[in-house]
């Protein structure tokens, strides 16, 4: 770049200041931005914190509202292939059980993990070297997982009991829950709610950040809505398969209600390979592969054509006021 410079200001040693001006927004131009981060709204100011949270909300919310409606049945099939034992048969009647309670849990944990996740990855971003951006991106699964936990567990907890027919209503479910095993009850399984989730969220957010970090360095262009569904259903589905076991577990836990059959992590593993088989941890494997997989199609698909509306309604505001000041020039 310095002897670009030398060149033209010898061939114009009298260049005004606003032709200086020009040249260096040229050369500002050429260096080339970093690719490593998969927002590039707003990269060259300054971070908004508060904004980014706000708008990682709007976006998770509603990426997570669409997905849980949309797959329910599918969640369902699966959560009771993972409780049956033994012989025992899958019902297929009632496969939204619980989709209403679920979405008011669902709502405010999908919201508060993006909102979370969005302005982590984009603060370690900053501050990790570009070689290192997939650390950054599981660092930020996983402080979002933690995150939106507080919420999910208990959603899940009554979602699953729901589905395998214990209660009749969401509300009952809480009530009865809280009257027989206390507030903590609520909270069953936690540990291996984290055990599975914790991985997962890192694990599949780092796979589909990375994809497409290479696809648009491939293409050298943004990336349309099918193929960010795309490379979602693929992160979703590899993400799901290998952590299914941690999945079974997690599902009997929650469960187990009051009679407390397994002891915990490890007692539960030890049960379910002893009186069932390895083989049976893997149990829903196919539906869980096939929901996640269309579910990541259709949360990152939702999730970044939300935040390209929110950041074109964001920009519009400051094309306008750009607008008027030439005008008015």
């Amino acid at each position: 770049m310095g002897p670009l410079t030398l060149a033209i200001n010898s061939k114009n040693s009298s260049m005004s200041s606003s032709d200086v001006s020009n040249v260096k927004a040229q050369r500002l131009q050429m260096i080339p931005k970093k690719s490593f981060a998969s927002v590039s709204i707003g990269e060259d100011k300054p971070f908004d914190f508060l904004k980014t949270l706000f708008e990682g909300f709007i976006a998770g919310g509603t990426a997570g509202v669409v997905v849980e409606t949309a797959l329910y049945p599918i969640d369902t099939i699966k959560t009771r292939l993972q409780a049956a034992r033994g012989g025992g048969k899958i019902v297929l009647q009632g496969l939204y059980s619980g989709l209403a309670g679920n979405l008011v849990g669902v709502l405010p944990a999908s919201a508060l993990f993006v909102g979370v996740y969005e302005p982590t990855k984009q603060k370690l971003l900053k501050l990790f070297p570009e070689n290192l951006s997939a650390v950054a991106h599981l660092t930020a699964g996983a402080i979002g997982g933690v995150a939106a936990s507080l919420i999910r567990v208990p959603t899940e907890v009554v979602k699953q009991r729901l589905q395998t027919g214990q209660f009749s209503s969401a509300t009952d479910a809480v009530r009865l829950i809280v009257a027989k095993e206390g507030f903590k009850g609520l909270y069953a399984g936690y540990g291996s709610f984290l055990l599975r989730d914790l991985p997962f969220d890192a694990i599949q957010f780092c796979i589909y950040e990375q994809l497409r970090i290479g696809y648009k360095l491939a293409a050298r262009r943004d990336l349309h809505d099918p193929e960010n569904a795309a490379i979602g259903a693929f992160a979703g589905a590899i993400t799901g398969a290998i952590t299914t076991p941690l999945d079974v577990i997690k599902t009997r836990l929650m469960i187990q209600g009051s009679g407390n059959q397994y002891k915990g992590i490890v007692d539960c593993v030890q049960t379910i390979v002893r009186e069932e088989g390895p083989p049976a941890l893997l149990k829903g494997i196919g539906p869980r592969v096939l929901w996640i997989g269309i579910g990541g199609s259709i949360f990152f698909g939702v999730l970044e054509r939300t935040k390209k509306i929110l950041a074109e309604r964001r920009a519009k505001p400051l094309k306008d006021q750009s607008s008027e000041s030439t005008k008015q020039d």
